[in-house]
């Protein structure tokens, strides 16, 4: 064998065994120093798996993410499963724990330049006398109160070889600190942040923080100091670098940010991400090697990013879910791994514990509640106010840990500390809960956008025509559907004063308008928009609900939908919230009631559009839309993953059980004509009667104000088959966990009368040709046909009228909207067992559709009809 062939196969033999892996027998749980990456991911899936496990426990209990967290840790470490033989050494082996630290570190490092960009100081102008004195009470009282506690921890617990000193100013700052980001989220969890005790608390915890974080920081350095000298110029140097930062700094960033155009788009270029990123490691570093820990380095590195424009929301976006979901739970983990509990084996020791608990929270709870209640707050105001500034949580665990680095810490004393704060954090939400429930909350006005107009200035409804609608935003696909809808509302037809003008040429008088005195048909119409973002655990959901009043300037969504309705003259007030999406309905609700809406709107997103192939395609014009986002309610596919259409479809179900008010659903099915004008509609209604039917009548009448608008209104009548006795048929309901379905059935004799005679008044009302009417209704109702209809299957007669309609409009230009009553209240009939029988011809659609559209809806989707529907239900208020 030659030389070059040895050399080869002496290679591949030395090789295999180190390349194989697993499959040369590797056992992937032993640490290998030189491959530590292996067993890294086997630890943070093990911890990751048992957070997310315990937040589905603790989450029902509404507490913050960090309780999952330092549980998690407690339970990995020697407190549980290390008692497991072999545990400890096969998944956290001692040997890998400088690996483990050095990525927690990193984490760490990041997590508070996210802390720091939480910090928003132009938050402590507001309420500045309030806010300073409960953060002075809320700093003073505990560090006096803590320091009297470590006396007698020191001398029970501690070496003498400790200093002194140093464990007396750790212990002080232990008791006084208070966790700003834990108490953010719980604020915005609660939605407490647009109240006066939010703004109060949130001012006092930035200035309870970042005096907390100086004092750690003193603490440190003297600790890591050998002589007072050399802790004296530790702190030179620290308090010399942090005026650098804080200054010139923040100066130097604000004007790259503005230089590369970072600050105008509100999203950092790649280039100034670098430096970001360039700027918090090299702080670490610095303070790091100054005897400070490197946190306070990333600490200030986030204080001096911009809040303009959202550009400090854009980095957090970028950052926080590696930082979140992968580094910081290790050093929770680290924690858990020092934490003890079986070292807690004696009264004496749980003694302490209790003591140590209730100098913390009474030190806190006291001092703020009572500072607060001298600036003029209620007990209840006062109350809720000291218990959030009594939270711990994360921060009290680095500064624990940071103890226990430095030797002030023992094992035992670190784990008291522990349970401390997770009984302290534990606590806080249900006392807030207990304090200041939700009946006793004020909430501040945000502030208007631009062109605004106050409720107090819009008239009230004339004849039944409403002036004031609320409509919901919650995603960009939503603004197609808003928009074409929205337009139809406002009327610009005018017309000669006191004049019937029924039959008039409308044409005619418009082009005649200069020399009549003419008068607005009805009064303006004001649209109540309501923007709607998720509030989730990230911290760039947080920094948005603390910023609304200004994202809702720069918002996309909203700017967009202001600026159309400024080029329609329409008046448009804008709101944004940032809710958890199962508080959407509810936020829905309260937002129709504050801004006294008479109707609220929900339009149903639809998909992209694409011109269609064809011969009929192309001789009409037509433009077929592809499936949008949300359509697989209404067809069964396996193609398409229908779990979006689901959950919005209840989250629709559940504005319809819980909106004060009347409701309307816009579904856009995107089937327009490119060369007309969006607002050339016509318009379709089957009327059978009852509240939900009145309602949509009225409402076709009012928008048929509008003169390029049309109507067809057919009343429809059951002439056979089997109709339920109003004696004995009781109300049919199909209800979900998720939210109330329609209704069916009469409530009994005497309001399915009442409900037949408004049905029969409402229709003379319009029909009579006898009957007097304002001017825009006169109007109206020149451009709407009334027919009557009987038939023994009348869902399948709408269908067929409504898809002669659809051929007839598109023909003439005319896109259509076929308005329909949800459900059927006060009704002998009921259509479900015809809707099976239209199902069942081939014409597969989701239970959901009956359940949010109702019968007369869902018939429509199931036959394929190729219009927008609107579907409307009456306010729970209208009984008959």
């Amino acid at each position: 064998m030659g030389e070059f062939s040895s050399h080869i196969i002496a290679l591949f033999s030395r090789a295999a065994p180190e390349q194989g892996g697993v499959i040369s027998g590797l056992n992937p749980s032993v640490y290998n120093p030189n491959d530590p990456f292996v067993l890294w991911v086997i630890q943070l899936i093990v911890i990751i798996a048992m957070i997310n496990l315990l937040v589905l426990i603790f989450k029902p209990l509404r507490q913050p993410r960090v309780i999952s967290e330092v549980i998690a840790g407690i339970v990995l470490g020697p407190t549980a499963m290390g008692r497991i033989p072999g545990f400890t050494n096969a998944i956290f082996p001692t040997a890998s724990q400088p690996s483990l630290a050095l990525t927690s570190t990193i984490g760490l490092v990041l997590f508070l330049f996210l802390v720091g960009l939480e910090i928003d100081t132009r938050l402590l102008r507001r309420n500045i006398v309030s806010s300073a004195s409960v953060s002075v009470a809320g700093l003073v009282v505990p560090l006096g109160l803590g320091a009297a506690l470590g006396v007698g921890v020191y001398r029970e617990f501690v070496s003498p070889t400790v200093n002194f000193g140093n464990f007396l100013l750790f212990v002080a700052v232990a008791v006084g600190i208070t966790a700003f980001p834990v108490l953010c989220r719980i604020l915005t969890e609660l939605k407490l942040l647009d109240t006066e005790v939010g703004m109060i608390t949130l001012s006092a915890g930035i200035g309870n923080d970042v005096v907390g974080w100086v004092l750690l920081a003193l603490t440190v350095a003297l600790v890591n100091a050998s002589s007072g000298l050399t802790a004296l110029w530790v702190l030179l140097a620290g308090v010399g670098y942090t005026i650098f930062l804080l200054y010139p700094g923040r100066w130097a960033i604000r004007w790259l940010a503005k230089r590369t155009g970072s600050l105008e788009q509100g999203s950092p270029t790649v280039f100034m991400m670098t430096i970001i990123l360039f700027t918090v490691f090299i702080s670490a570093f610095y303070t790091d090697i100054i005897g400070i820990h490197p946190i306070f380095g990333g600490f200030l590195a986030g204080v001096i990013i911009p809040h303009d424009n959202g550009f400090a929301i854009s980095i957090v976006e970028k950052l926080e879910d590696l930082v979140t979901i992968t580094l910081l739970p290790l050093y929770f983990v680290g924690s858990g791994l020092k934490t003890n509990l079986g070292l807690l084996n004696t009264g004496i020791i749980w003694g302490y514990v209790v003591l140590i608990c209730l100098v913390a929270f009474s030190s806190k709870f006291l001092a703020c509640g009572i500072a607060a209640r001298l600036n003029g707050y209620g007990w209840r105001e006062s109350g809720a106010i000291g218990a959030l500034m009594s939270c711990k949580g994360l921060v009290e665990l680095i500064v624990l840990n940071i103890g226990l680095q430095a030797n002030i810490l023992t094992t035992q004393t670190f784990s008291m500390f522990v349970v401390h704060a997770l009984i302290l954090t534990f606590i806080t939400t249900p006392l807030v809960l207990l304090f200041y429930p939700a009946k006793y909350r004020v909430h501040q006005k945000t502030e208007q956008n631009e062109g605004d107009v106050p409720s107090s200035l819009n008239p009230p409804s004339v004849d039944g025509r409403k002036t004031r609608f609320a409509i919901v935003l919650d995603k960009m696909e939503a603004l197609p559907p808003a928009m074409t809808f929205t337009q139809l509302l406002q009327s610009t037809a005018f017309f000669p004063r006191s004049s019937f003008l029924s039959s008039v040429d409308e044409k005619r008088a418009l082009a005649a308008g200069e020399e009549l005195d003419l008068e607005p048909t009805s009064p303006s119409v004001t649209v109540e928009a309501l923007r709607l973002m998720e509030l989730t655990n990230r911290t760039s959901a947080v920094l948005r609900s603390q910023e609304a009043d200004a994202i809702i300037h720069n918002d996309p969504v909203v700017s967009v939908y202001s600026t159309f309705g400024q080029l329609n003259n329409m008046k448009v007030s804008t709101n944004l919230s940032v809710v958890n999406v199962d508080e959407f309905p509810e936020t829905i609700a309260n937002h129709v009631s504050e801004t006294k809406s008479q109707m609220v709107i929900i339009p149903w997103p639809r998909g992209h559009v694409s011109v269609s192939s064809g011969d009929d395609a192309h001789d009409h014009g037509l433009v077929a839309t592809t499936r949008n986002p949300f359509d697989g309610v209404f067809h069964r596919t396996v193609t398409q993953d229908q779990t979006s259409s689901f959950v919005y479809s209840e989250f629709i179900r559940k504005v319809f059980a819980s909106s004060p008010v009347d409701t309307a659903l816009f579904v856009d099915r995107g089937v327009l004509h490119p060369s007309t004008p969006a607002d050339n509609q016509h318009l379709f209604l089957a009327f059978f009667g009852g509240p939900d039917d009145r309602l949509a009548l009225t409402f076709l009448v009012q928008l048929c104000e509008r003169p390029s608008v049309t109507a067809t209104v057919v009343r429809v009548s059951k002439t056979d088959g089997l109709v339920s006795s109003p004696l004995t048929a009781a109300p049919i309901t199909h209800n979900t966990v998720a939210a109330i379905d329609t209704v069916y059935g009469q409530h009994d004799t005497q309001t399915r009368l009442a409900s037949d005679t408004a049905d029969n008044i409402l229709w003379d009302a319009y029909t009579r040709s006898t009957a007097s009417h304002s001017t825009s209704v006169a109007s109206a109702l020149s451009r709407i046909s009334f027919l009557t209809e009987s038939t023994s299957t009348p869902l399948r007669r709408v269908t067929e009228m409504v898809k002669t309609e659809t051929a007839t409009r598109r023909a003439g230009s005319k896109t259509l909207i076929v308005l329909a009553g949800r459900s059927r209240r006060m009704a002998v009939e009921s259509f479900g067992g015809e809707l099976r029988t239209l199902t069942s011809d081939g014409n597969s659609i989701s239970t959901s559709v009956q359940r949010t559209l109702g019968d007369v809806g869902a018939a429509l989707v199931a036959t394929g009809v190729q219009a927008s529907l609107l579907i409307l239900q009456a306010s729970p208020a209208v009984n008959a």
